[in-house]
């Protein structure tokens, strides 16, 4: 009753409030607030997509009038508040922060929006249409509304036939054999807007044929109405009588000169000229071998200009990573007025990035294990080492990390050293097999050969020691899809200096104690990601980004003996593993968006192994999972290590479920909110577990009943809300998020729905979840 009596107190706060917001006495004697606009179509005969044109009309209407909320103006009160001659510090502010500047009828042009609107009704086909307005004046409340109403004839014009005018030019019948891709076909009613489109594409068609000259403002459309007794046109396309020769005839590529280490300002410095497979490589000295630096570029001497080969160069030569800038230019060589075609000089200037560059970054990290402490990264790279392109990165890491919430006594701070070594060339290298690079049509895979160490200790529990080493490909089918390829991943890890404490929590929990035995995975990888995230102004956008992993099957037909089998004296993994994270985002308002995710992931241990090895387990919870739970909060399905008696935290499973929901919506300039729902848990699948030589112990059998995968998962869901506050300067987001649990796995069914408000769980992390 208490909190009730408190809800209706605020309620008639708020309300008040707003009354008290009434702007009528400050609107001046001689002026009305404008209030908005209707619009009416009025039509003897049915209006095809009427929504749409209404739509369309409607948004030709200006100006906007004063926003509204809850029924009151209260930007506009905020703005006459300011205006006072005395406005006192909080009414300035909130003036100049909140305030919105009056909009009068006076400010409104009824006259120039009606001929706006009978424009737009004429460009979709409505001829002879004929607009009015009618003002509502409210004296007493100063208050003014217009309405627009506008009468369309019977019926738009349809067209019935759509051809090109004949002429010698060659260019003409060019033309016209792009007219079967044309969407202006029989039956459609005018638009201006289709009109236009028709007009781009045919030069964008002529350009892809060689016209380097010729424009869309070359073209003309003629409409002839005189044929039909009906609302019908037939419509005649040409070219404009002032069109220059230029413009009628394709362009040839005579010559092609690449500049390799470009400067701005040194056009006229002497070079030296090498030719290589018909192209002049112009460089004072060799920066990029010419043999290295070909088969990036699409432009050939002889053939005829393409805009699409000529961005696609452009593109392939900027994913180098050599070059800061990359600039394609055409001159025209001077031929005679009569040629039927013309020439071109491809002249692609590079200008390079620094050679050599050492980056050095102090961070202040936060993990999603809740580890947070400073981070030192050394960074050395050379560019174009070998002269081929080829970026050589060597980074050196060391950092220090404490638990910030304490989920134990032990473990709660760790040490980390490392260092990587990244060789990356521009070009797809493959063992005794010559790629060409005429392969790949939208860009050419990058060859990637890595090698690091990481060494970590983890206070009073252990040190590992980690070598990894990959060798394989990235590259991008298109602006969408990327692969990524490592037909070689080797992980070997080495767990040492153990502690008595942690000695312990292996021999209560072997599930955990065969996951850390195993030491060296060697295998395959595949990424597929499909960002659709890029189109940042679609209102439905899409990600998907899936990996797979295979390890062992290579090692095990090498060795033999018994299980488990070595590799050079080393026992290795053996497992499959695959996850899927799909996302999508409903942008139905400026600034507004309900983005929902789904991710799913499954690994199974097979051959050598009979667990998962620890680090390709997954976890549930934390900041950028189910954020209503700490990090490894949740699992294995509903059990507790509390309350079961298992005192190791990282709780870990072979597969893992989870969902999404949240809503985003703007605060004021950068500041972001967001509400939103997650839902998630690991599991382990009867093949992820150990088979103990002895009887296991309650705690071991409670781990395996309640950890397993089965038809109640949804009962064991951790299911959470709450809400964020996001600072979002120019796409880098600081993120802090604010949830409690709506469900809680490990209760007794029956007991687990419950909003435990009072026990939130407090999320800071960088970046957005998903």
């Amino acid at each position: 009753m208490k909190y009730r009596i408190e809800t209706i107190i605020v309620t008639l706060s708020i309300l008040l409030f707003l009354q008290g917001c009434s702007v009528k006495k400050f609107i001046p004697e001689d002026k009305l607030l404008y209030t908005g606009a209707d619009l009416e179509l009025q039509s003897d005969d049915p209006i095809e997509q009427k929504k749409d044109l209404k739509n369309q009309l409607q948004a030709l209407i200006s100006p906007d009038p004063n926003s509204k909320i809850l029924g009151s103006r209260i930007g506009l009160y905020f703005y006459y508040k300011g205006q006072k001659e005395n406005p006192g510090f909080i009414n300035r502010f909130l003036s100049k922060k909140l305030g919105q500047e009056p909009v009068y009828l006076s400010d409104v042009d009824p006259f120039q929006t009606e001929k706006l609107l009978k424009n737009r009704l004429e460009n979709r086909g409505y001829f002879y249409s004929r607009v009015n307005h009618s003002v509502n004046e409210n004296e007493e409340d100063k208050l003014a509304h217009i309405k627009y109403t506008a009468v369309l004839p019977e019926n738009p014009y349809i067209l019935e036939n759509y051809q090109m005018d004949t002429d010698s030019l060659k260019i003409y019948r060019e033309i016209e054999n792009t007219l079967s891709e044309s969407h202006l076909q029989s039956g459609e009613k005018f638009n201006l807007s289709l009109l236009k489109a028709e007009r781009e594409r045919i030069d964008a068609a002529l350009k892809r044929q060689g016209y380097y000259n010729f424009s869309s403002n070359f073209l003309i459309f003629e409409a002839d109405t005189n044929q039909y007794d009906r609302k019908k046109f037939d419509l005649f396309l040409r070219l404009k009588e002032e069109v220059p020769p230029a413009g009628t005839k394709p362009y040839i590529i005579k010559d092609v000169n690449v500049y390799p280490n470009y400067v701005i300002g040194t056009d006229s410095q002497e070079r030296d000229t090498t030719r290589f497979n018909e192209r002049s490589y112009i460089q004072d000295k060799v920066f990029f071998k010419p043999e290295k630096l070909d088969p990036f570029i699409l432009l050939n001497e002889g053939e005829l200009y393409s805009p699409e080969l000529s961005g696609k160069t452009s593109r392939r030569l900027t994913s180098l990573g050599t070059y800061k800038f990359v600039n394609i230019q055409y001159d025209e060589i001077d031929s005679i007025a009569t040629d039927s075609v013309g020439y071109l000089t491809a002249n692609i200037y590079l200008s390079p990035m620094n050679k050599r560059a050492i980056r050095a970054e102090l961070q202040a990290v936060t993990k999603s294990n809740n580890f947070a402490g400073p981070h030192l990264t050394v960074t050395y790279t050379n560019r174009n080492l070998f002269k081929g392109g080829e970026i050589l990165n060597v980074t050196a890491k060391g950092g220090y990390e404490w638990q910030l919430s304490k989920q134990n006594d032990i473990g709660n701070s760790s040490t980390v050293l490392g260092l990587e070594t990244a060789l990356i060339s521009p070009r797809m290298l493959f063992p005794f097999i010559n790629i060409r690079s005429n392969w790949f049509d939208y860009s050419i895979p990058k060859t990637k050969l890595a090698f690091g160490f990481e060494y970590l200790n983890r206070s009073q529990l252990f040190s590992l020691f980690s070598v990894t080493g990959n060798f394989g490909y990235v590259w991008k089918a298109n602006r969408f899809i990327t692969h990524e390829l490592n037909p070689l991943s080797v992980n070997y890890s080495n767990l040492s200096n153990t502690t008595k404490a942690f000695d312990d929590i292996l021999d209560e929990n072997p599930f955990l104690k065969s996951s850390f035995d195993q030491q060296f995975i060697a295998g395959l990888t595949y990424s597929f990601t499909y960002n659709g995230m890029i189109d940042e102004l679609e209102t439905h956008q899409f990600y998907l980004n899936s990996n797979l992993e295979v390890a062992g099957n290579l090692l095990d037909l090498l060795s033999s003996g018994a299980t488990p089998r070595k590799f050079l004296g080393m026992e290795f993994a053996q497992f499959s593993r695959i996850d899927a994270d799909f996302r999508y985002h409903y942008n139905f308002a400026p600034q507004q968006t309900l983005a929902a995710r789904l991710y799913g992931g499954i690994g199974i241990p097979y051959g050598n192994s009979e667990v998962m090895p620890f680090s390709r387990q997954f976890y549930s919870g934390g900041p950028y999972s189910v954020r209503a739970f700490q990090i490894r909060g949740l699992g294995p399905g509903s059990y507790d290590p509390e309350g079961d008696g298992v005192p190791y935290y990282d709780r870990m499973g072979n597969l893992r479920l989870e969902a999404n929901v949240e809503y985003r919506f703007p605060v004021y300039q950068f500041l972001k909110g967001a509400v939103f729902v997650d839902a998630g848990n690991v599991w382990n699948t009867e093949d992820n577990y150990v088979e103990l030589d002895e009887k296991p112990t309650e705690q071991q059998t409670l781990l395996l009943e309640k950890g397993v995968f089965g038809k109640d998962f949804i009962s064991e869901l951790g299911i959470g809300t709450g809400i964020g506050l996001r600072i979002d300067i120019q796409n880098f987001v600081i993120r802090f998020d604010l949830a409690a649990p709506l469900h809680t796995p490990w209760l007794a069914e029956g007991e687990r729905w419950d909003f435990k408000i009072s026990e939130p769980v407090f999320n800071f992390a960088v970046g957005y979840p998903f």
